[in-house]
């Protein structure tokens, strides 16, 4: 049941009981749009938007989005959200606060029995994994590789800092964020977010500057709560024309030099040799992805 992992860059959350952003969330070009059932929602408003779900997706999704969902931590409410959530159309729920591996194997316990309720195909849902407190960073690792539904990672920043005392600050969130990522490589997962918070986002060359240096590190995609932020995620975690034909320079090169049986080789004044390649190999199926 290994899940096979989107090839996403930008994930934008919606509240799932507001309408003005449902209507026109197909139109701002994220890669996925989150419908979120958690802190975007007052408790009165959650029972509606459980049930606005089923009319969402298809209308968040018509430009090819994929469709995830955020649930909530308390049980009760999980329980509720996992019911209403999983169904066809939606490529994985984020699951919230996760406290460790065995939090994460009750939650697909819950999808199993959804999905067979729905007669799904087992293992359609993805589980998106948040660790939001000190105590589940420090088990990220056992999190991260705890069921082959988890295709995705991240750690929450403004709950974090919340739990630790400390202002969300890049500096404050450094160590966290990179042990979250290297939890994710190790698992074999998308290690998701940016050295920083999706808060209070409104110097935007700043942004874009973290997200780049965020991208550089090894970080796959990230999520957003503003449309402005969507087209700079999108080409700082995406793929350039120019990285693209410069790989793909490369590994002709590379191709030809073995071909000739050598194993390393000079291009464009660089050393390269099969990893290098492998890297460039890499993007190249990204950006065809």
């Amino acid at each position: 049941m290994k899940q096979t992992l989107p090839n996403w860059r930008s994930l934008m959350f919606v509240p799932a009981a507001r309408e003005k952003f449902i209507a026109k969330a197909h139109e701002r070009g994220a890669d996925a749009i989150i419908l979120d059932l958690e802190d975007s929602i007052s408790p009165p408003e959650k029972p509606a938007a459980r049930a606005a779900l089923e009319g969402a997706i298809p209308r968040v999704s018509q430009n090819g989005a994929d469709v995830v969902v955020r649930t909530n931590r308390e049980l009760e409410w999980t329980v509720l959200d996992i019911a209403a959530a999983v169904r066809p159309g939606v490529r994985a729920l984020i699951c919230t606060k996760i406290m460790g591996p065995e939090h994460v194997r009750l939650l697909a316990e819950l999808i199993d029995a959804a999905e067979a309720r729905q007669g799904m195909q087992p293992g359609s849902t993805g589980m998106i994994l948040l660790v939001e407190d000190a105590a589940a960073v420090l088990r990220a690792k056992d999190i991260a590789s705890a069921h082959p539904r988890v295709i995705g990672m991240g750690v929450g920043a403004e709950d974090l800092a919340t739990d630790m005392g400390i202002e969300p600050s890049p500096d404050a969130l450094e160590f966290p964020k990179r042990l979250g990522l290297l939890s994710a490589k190790a698992a074999g997962i998308l290690a998701m977010g940016f050295i920083g918070t999706v808060a209070g986002l409104t110097d935007l060359e700043g942004y874009r500057a973290n997200l780049r240096r965020s991208r550089r590190l090894g970080f796959d995609c990230t999520t957003c709560i503003h449309p402005m932020h969507v087209p700079i995620i999108n080409e700082e975690y995406g793929v350039s024309p120019e990285a693209v034909a410069r790989a793909q320079r490369m590994v002709a090169a590379f191709d030809e030099a073995l071909a000739q049986g050598l194993g390393a080789v000079t291009f464009e004044g660089q050393m390269i040799d099969i990893p290098v390649v492998q890297r460039a190999r890499q993007l190249i199926a990204r950006a065809r992805a």
